[in-house]
C-alpha cells in the first residue's frame, strides 16, 4: 500500500510538473481603480484568456497603480517586468510625438468616428510605430470624452476658463489648448489628482465622465461642464517579446479575447453614460451640458496650426478624411 501511494505521488508531481512547465502567467498592469471601467475590461480578458487558453494563460491584474504610474508600468512593459499595460494614449506620446495629432482639441467629435480612426488604418499604422519601441499593441480601449470640473462655475464659452489653475495630463496640445484659452495648466499625475485639487493646488482639471466617477473627484469638484473637447483613447500593450514567445495560438487567443474585451468595455462605456452623470449629480455635482462648442472648436483651432508646422498635417488629414464623411 505504501509503494502504490509513493507512486501516485509521484504521477501526481509529474503531472503537475508538466502543467506547471506549460503554463503562463501574464501581469497587467493599470492605474485606475477597481471601480473603473478599465477593470471590468481587465477582468473580462483574463476570464476570456484563461478559457479559450484552457488555463495554459493565466492573467493577474494590478489595478489602481500597484505597479507604479503610468509612466513606470510603460517602462516595465518595454522591459519586460509587466507583460500587459493599459494606459492612455497620451502617455505614449514622449515617444511618438506626433501621435499626439490623434488628440487634438474637437479633432474627433463621436464615437463613430473614433472606432473608425483607431479601428482601421490610421490605428494599424498607430500600432506599428509602438513597435519600434518594444510594444505590442492589443487595441484600443475607450476612455471617452474628457469634460472639465471645477468649483468655480459652470464652463459656457472659451472665456469661463480664464484664470482657471487647471490640471492636465502630458498631452502638448491640450497644455496649449488651456494656456490659449487663459487657464493656467499645470500637469500633476492622475493618482496625485485627488488631494491636488482637494488642497486647491489646482482648481479645475480634465477627464472622461468614467474617471470622474470612478477617482470620485465629485467629492472635491461641484461643477462638471460637457465640453467633449477631445476624445481618449487607451492604449492595451504588451511586451512586443513575450507575445512574440507565445505560440501562434496563444497570440491569437490573446489578440481575440483584446478584441472582445475592448468591445465589451466600449459598449459598457455608451451604454453606462447617463447612469454615470445621474450618480455624479446624486452625490451633490451640478452636470451643464450647455456648452457653446462651435466658439470652443474656433477658439482652439491654432492649436491645430502649431501642431501641424511642427510635425506636418499628414495624421491629421487623415483623421479628417474620415471625421468629415
Amino acid at each position: 500500500m505504501k509503494r502504490f501511494t509513493t507512486g501516485l505521488i509521484a504521477v501526481g508531481m509529474l503531472v503537475a510538473g508538466t502543467v506547471s512547465a506549460n503554463a503562463t502567467t501574464l501581469k497587467l498592469a493599470h492605474a485606475a481603480p477597481q471601480g473603473d471601467l478599465q477593470q471590468k475590461l481587465a477582468e473580462r480578458f483574463a476570464e476570456d484568456v484563461k478559457t479559450m487558453s484552457d488555463g495554459d494563460i493565466t492573467v493577474q491584474i494590478f489595478p489602481q497603480g500597484q505597479l507604479g504610474n503610468d509612466s513606470q508600468m510603460i517602462t516595465g512593459t518595454r522591459s519586460g517586468i509587466i507583460d500587459i499595460t493599459m494606459s492612455g494614449l497620451n502617455n505614449f506620446t514622449g515617444m511618438m510625438p506626433e501621435l499626439g495629432g490623434l488628440m487634438l482639441p474637437f479633432m474627433i467629435t463621436d464615437r463613430d468616428q473614433a472606432y473608425e480612426v483607431y479601428d482601421g488604418e490610421i490605428g494599424q499604422e498607430a500600432s506599428a510605430k509602438f513597435e519600434n519601441f518594444g510594444l505590442k499593441v492589443l487595441g484600443y480601449p475607450e476612455n471617452g470624452f474628457r469634460e472639465i470640473t471645477n468649483n468655480r462655475g459652470p464652463i459656457v464659452e472659451p472665456k469661463d476658463l480664464e484664470g482657471l489653475r487647471m490640471r492636465t495630463n502630458n498631452s502638448e496640445a491640450l497644455n496649449e489648448m488651456f494656456a490659449l484659452l487663459k487657464a493656467n495648466p499645470q500637469q500633476i499625475p492622475v493618482a496625485e489628482l485627488y488631494t491636488a485639487l482637494e488642497t486647491g493646488v489646482v482648481d479645475a482639471q480634465d477627464h472622461p465622465i468614467t474617471i470622474v466617477q470612478s477617482f470620485k473627484f465629485y467629492e472635491v469638484q461641484k461643477y462638471l461642464s460637457l465640453t467633449n473637447h477631445s476624445y481618449a483613447a487607451l492604449v492595451l500593450a504588451m511586451n512586443e517579446k513575450k507575445f512574440n514567445s507565445l505560440s501562434e495560438d496563444q497570440q491569437a487567443i490573446i489578440m481575440k479575447a483584446a478584441k472582445d474585451a475592448i468591445d465589451y468595455e466600449r459598449k459598457l462605456s455608451k451604454d453606462g453614460d447617463a447612469a454615470m452623470i445621474a450618480d455624479l449629480e446624486s452625490n451633490g455635482m451640478i452636470v451643464n451640458d450647455d456648452v457653446d462648442h462651435a466658439a470652443f472648436q474656433k477658439a482652439v483651432r491654432p492649436v491645430w496650426d502649431t501642431f501641424t508646422a511642427k510635425y506636418g498635417d499628414e495624421l491629421v488629414n487623415k483623421v479628417q478624411a474620415v471625421t468629415s464623411k
